[in-house]
């Protein structure tokens, strides 16, 4: 919920309606990925599991389910036309797009927090958050790299702190693909290092190495 309010109840939120691209990537990075971590990890596991229980719990929040929503919200939004039109109705279609992120990210999240409805192994987990990382990683890049202004809403913005639209441009671009890879990538190796953990500690090394302490006749 803090986060939440720093990003829309402050002088962020002017700056990302009326000036910088910039801003609005820091906005929708907050509501697609800090925020529903934090939401997803403050349910308590009995809650969680009964929620699992629900069938469309348990759809929206298989991997191969939840991964491609929240992906396929991360680009749809980005969309130069779809972008600008949200903009223009901030009161509407804005808000319709913000509520987007926060629900595919909070079952994006999901299975890699609780084990219900779906227990996933850490080896899995780690498969998973790798997965998201790569193939979001592409949209950070793509603002970064192009070589003219995509949103013409902000193209046309007046101009703050001496940057240019392309130059905002790019400073949401780096911002968005850093902010990525140091969170999604530190989750992975977190889930990556639990993993190479558990199969040093596999029950088939457990049992050789009782067989080998045993005492010979």
């Amino acid at each position: 919920m803090a986060l939440i309010v720093a990003a829309f109840v402050t002088p962020l939120e002017t700056l990302a309606l009326h000036y910088l691209l910039s801003a609005h990537l820091l906005q929708n990075v907050v509501l697609a990925e800090w925020a529903p971590a934090l939401v997803v990890l403050g349910l308590p596991p009995a809650l969680a599991a009964e929620a699992g229980q629900r069938p469309a719990v348990r759809v929206l929040t298989y991997p191969f389910v939840a991964l491609p929503l929240w992906l396929a919200t991360y680009f749809i939004w980005h969309l130069p036309w779809l972008y600008d039109a949200a903009l223009r109705r901030p009161e509407t279609v804005l808000h319709l797009e913000h509520l987007c992120y926060l629900a595919t990210g909070v079952l994006v999240w999901w299975p890699v927090v609780h084990g219900r409805p779906w227990a996933l192994s850490s080896g899995a987990k780690a498969a998973y958050v790798f997965g998201a990382f790569v193939l979001a990683s592409p949209l950070g890049l793509l603002l970064t790299l192009v070589p003219r202004p995509l949103y013409d809403f902000y193209e046309q913005a007046p101009r703050v702190w001496g940057l240019s639209a392309l130059g905002d441009q790019q400073l949401g671009g780096v911002t968005m693909a850093g902010e990525q890879a140091i969170v999604l990538f530190t989750v992975f190796v977190y889930f990556f290092t639990r993993f190479l953990a558990e199969q040093e500690n596999s029950p088939e090394d457990t049992a050789n190495e009782r067989l080998q302490s045993a005492p010979r006749p």
